[in-house]
């Protein structure tokens, strides 16, 4: 497998983008690296890193496009940005997937101009993985793609994640939730109405409503909502997790006993923290277009993009676009 790898895009680009590459040619050895971006600042890199070989290839891409920039019109005006030079790799067939933690925005925008979209699906969606207490995972999507969405789109979103889910997290019949205020099915706006009679006619296993708590309770393997609620959701966990800790970090340090007790605790701790870390899973796919595109967190280190890279190559390697176009056709079958 191929993995196309925006080396510009990320706080701390290309730096971690480097590392992860480094750690891929090293661990990943059916796996060929391709870092999109400044030559002259990867090349300064793997002399910071010592690294001689010749295994991971550099496509030189000067431009970069900023978080502040509207992505659709970046990625017309910035035709040798790296993002869209690591899609356009995917588009030509040079590589099997991509991989960003630049702009979310823009690598959506990259995605959709650039591959176009999978027969039948009518709007991409960003699936990310959330940590439950079960110690599993449940995908919420859509996390950021698109902010106006139809009782048809989020149809769509659900059999999208049910493949990605049985791919990447090994579930046999996931169970999907939709985002409401409420368990009844009287309850919600039209929207939430008309996509929850959708799902029960769906060949999806549908539980039903859910509320925001049942994404980290486990009672839900996939949970579906509209891009806007979705990226809410998701930044507000990110941020409660960061709070919860910073607040735990304090009170564990007010006292003697206290710092006793945490020390005790450390591999407890650790292991929360662990099972809580988003670096984990990469980075989520954005589900729909055709071609694979893993989207990281801006903050991601060079683990997380490695984790990335991973990600894509196992999506790649397990036809997941085929087989969500053979899974969104035999949904439209059945609607007629």
């Amino acid at each position: 497998m191929r993995i196309a790898v925006d080396a510009m895009g990320g706080d701390s680009a290309p730096s971690v983008i480097v590392e992860a590459a480094l750690l891929a040619a090293r661990y990943l050895k059916s796996h060929h690296v391709i870092l999109a971006g400044d030559e002259k600042q990867i090349r300064d890199q793997f002399a910071v890193f010592g690294y001689r070989g010749t295994g991971i290839e550099i496509v030189h891409a000067p431009d970069v496009v900023g978080m502040h920039e509207h992505p659709v019109e970046a990625m017309r005006r910035k035709r040798r940005s790296s993002i869209r030079v690591a899609a356009e790799l995917v588009k030509d067939g040079q590589a099997d997937a991509m991989v960003s933690a630049g702009s979310t925005g823009a690598a959506v925008a990259a995605s959709t101009i650039l591959y176009g979209m999978l027969p039948g699906v009518r709007k991409a969606g960003i699936a990310a993985p959330m940590p439950t207490r079960s110690d599993g995972v449940c995908v919420l999507i859509d996390a950021g793609a698109n902010m106006a969405t139809t009782p048809a789109h989020l149809l769509q979103y659900g059999l999208m994640a049910d493949i990605y889910s049985r791919i990447a997290f090994n579930v046999e019949s996931p169970r999907v939730g939709l985002l409401n205020v409420g368990e009844e099915d009287a309850k919600g706006n039209a929207l939430a109405k008309e996509t929850n009679s959708l799902l029960k006619e769906s060949p999806l296993n549908f539980v039903g409503n859910a509320e925001g708590r049942d994404i980290f309770e486990g009672t839900c393997d996939i949970v579906v909502c509209d891009g806007f609620v979705g990226n809410s959701i998701l930044k507000a966990s990110e941020g409660l997790a960061e709070a919860v800790i910073h607040i735990l970090g304090i009170e564990l340090r007010k006292t003697i006993r206290r710092r006793i007790g945490a020390a005790l605790c450390k591999t407890a701790f650790r292991a929360v923290k662990h099972r809580m870390d988003c670096s984990e899973y990469g980075g989520a796919p954005l589900l729909g277009v055709n071609g694979i595109t893993i989207i990281s967190h801006g903050a991601s280190n060079g683990r997380a993009v490695f984790n990335a890279i991973k990600v894509a190559a196992r999506l790649a390697e397990m036809n997941l676009n085929a087989r969500i176009i053979e899974e969104v056709e035999a949904a439209r079958n059945d609607e007629r």
